[in-house]
């Protein structure tokens, strides 16, 4: 699974780069990298592999918010810090422990759809009997198949409509510009739903816990101090990391 994502990284950087610098038919897809300190570029080529190789510095910067954005991370990792916030216990878990946590669990419900784009397009590409241009149009279909099926009609078409593009037949024909920014604001309403749904038993343990206290007059106690061991008890006894991984699984 790790070789699958290292290889669709470099599918990306490889695909990108060429294209935006229009690097000739020959030039190799991975320049070689030669330092000189000093004088000009001799040939039209050498300037384009400087390019280039500027280039993939820049891509491999951004490949890793491009992938995570069009995963399942952004649902999870937001779940996740909900759950942190409805406990109210601060920095526990810290972010570290939540981000890597979010981070396995992406690769685990994203391996199926890896192990489709290494081995229709990554392999393919890097054996020579694919070109880069036909390796990025079948890598693009496994991540357009599993964006479609969470991305709701209303986002699709709010973009489709500000590009004024026609209705796509086919879940291949989606323009990948606009299914990603659909995708992930889909993502971002099914995740504060999720969240909404982990607030409400931790918010009536706070109100009960509030009406108690100012029954009882002590109204200069936070209730947060005293409601925060109970919604521990709680949360451990109903074992709610396993419920709110369960849920984030079957949500997919």
């Amino acid at each position: 699974m790790n070789k699958s994502v290292a290889s669709l990284l470099l599918l990306f950087a490889i695909w990108l780069l060429p294209s935006v610098a229009n690097a000739a038919v020959n030039t190799p897809l991975v320049p070689t990298v030669d330092i000189h300190i000093g004088g000009d570029a001799g040939t039209p080529q050498e300037t384009s592999s400087a390019i280039q190789l500027l280039l993939i510095l820049t891509v491999l910067s951004v490949a890793p918010a491009i992938l995570l954005l069009m995963t399942c991370f952004t649902r999870i990792v937001i779940v996740l810090s909900f759950v942190r916030n409805a406990l109210a216990t601060q920095q526990m878990p810290p972010n570290q422990v939540l981000i890597a946590l979010a981070l396995f669990m992406t690769f685990f419900i994203m391996a199926p759809t890896f192990a489709k784009v290494n081995e229709t397009a990554v392999q393919p590409f890097m054996q020579g009997t694919m070109t880069q241009q036909q390796a990025f149009d079948a890598a693009v279909i496994p991540f357009k198949e599993f964006m479609a099926k969470q991305t709701r009609e209303k986002d699709l078409a709010l973009f489709l409509d500000y590009m004024k593009a026609e209705r796509p037949k086919t879940i291949n024909d989606i323009p990948l510009v606009a299914l990603v920014p659909a995708y992930a604001i889909s993502e971002l309403k099914t995740a504060f739903q999720m969240g909404f749904m982990i607030f409400i038993p931790f918010l009536v343990i706070d109100m009960v816990v509030s009406s108690i206290l100012m029954g009882m007059g002590m109204m200069m106690l936070p209730p947060v101090m005293i409601s925060l061991p109970f919604k521990i008890l709680l949360f451990v006894m109903v074992d709610g990391w396993y419920l709110v991984v369960k849920s984030l699984l079957t949500s997919f």
